[in-house]
């Protein structure tokens, strides 16, 4: 199943993707509602307004989760390119909620900084509550899985040793198109990024050295995952900053990225309106 937020008469309600068209969900204001009244299973047969796939217009898939906890440094490819060493542990920070846009948004480049890079991610969706999980109720907690890209501000995330500053900038990080349920995953699933039409990032989605299953448990361990929760799982290599010479986004960049079994999460970049 594939479920998504989108704008809706005037505010934001979850729908149902069935093919090429969305079945509105009345009564759930986003995706991260229909995780907190049950599993996703609860809504397959709801019947709803019928609006064509091509003329939705999205919200971020949960619109306020609680919690978003990002790993850095968790594809063995994106490791080396930034010349680091292999992780015993996850690498974790967190973003605002404030931070997410929608698939189709256009985001916007602030003046402050100039090296505005790219990073796609297979991002989970917790759909129960869980602390100190077993893999078990790690595993059983996923409720799915969509894209992120977690845009980063290179020049303000590396001014410290924390990379806060250049992940939490203001509607920067695009979450969606839609959530799909796990069994929508291919087990050879991949995941590519493209900036204007050329391919920049290719990654085996299972290829992690901490997996979705481990990052629940790990991350329940520390402070209680609810649903609606999203933690984004790192980025394969090809991101601008670690190429030579360095690549990064510019006004009209549309970057694209692409998992199998998901979808496509779309975003073109503007100049800031002052």
């Amino acid at each position: 199943m594939k479920l998504c937020t989108i704008l809706w008469n005037g505010d934001t309600a979850a729908a149902r993707v069935e093919g090429d068209r969305a079945v509105v969900l009345e009564g759930f204001a986003d995706v991260g509602a229909v995780l907190r009244a049950g599993a996703p299973s609860a809504v397959a047969s709801l019947e709803g307004a019928v609006i064509a796939l091509d003329a939705v217009r999205y919200a971020p898939v949960i619109v306020a989760p609680s919690k978003i906890v990002c790993v850095g440094l968790n594809y063995r490819a994106h490791i080396l390119e930034m010349k680091r060493e292999l992780p015993e542990y996850p690498v974790l920070f967190a973003k605002f909620a404030d931070t997410l846009a929608a698939a189709g948004e256009e985001i916007a480049l602030p003046p402050e900084s100039p090296e505005i890079d790219w990073e796609g991610e297979l991002a989970v969706v917790i759909g129960a509550t869980v602390r100190r999980a077993s893999d078990e109720e790690a595993e059983d907690a996923i409720a799915g899985y969509t894209i992120a890209n977690d845009v980063s501000m290179r020049d303000w995330q590396f001014r410290t040793r924390e990379w806060l500053q250049g992940k939490t900038w203001e509607r920067s990080t695009p979450l969606g198109p839609v959530l799909a349920t796990p069994e929508e995953i291919p087990s050879d699933a991949r995941m590519t990024t493209t900036v204007d039409g050329v391919r920049k990032q290719v990654g085996d989605i299972h290829d992690l050295v901490h997996g979705p299953v481990d990052l629940v448990r790990y991350v329940s361990t520390i402070t209680t995952l609810r649903p609606g929760d999203v933690i984004l799982t790192g980025t394969p290599g090809g991101v601008g900053h670690a190429r030579e010479p360095r690549e990064y986004l510019a006004s009209g960049s549309v970057v694209e990225v692409a998992i199998d079994g998901i979808g496509t999460l779309t975003n073109r970049f503007v100049p800031e309106e002052p």
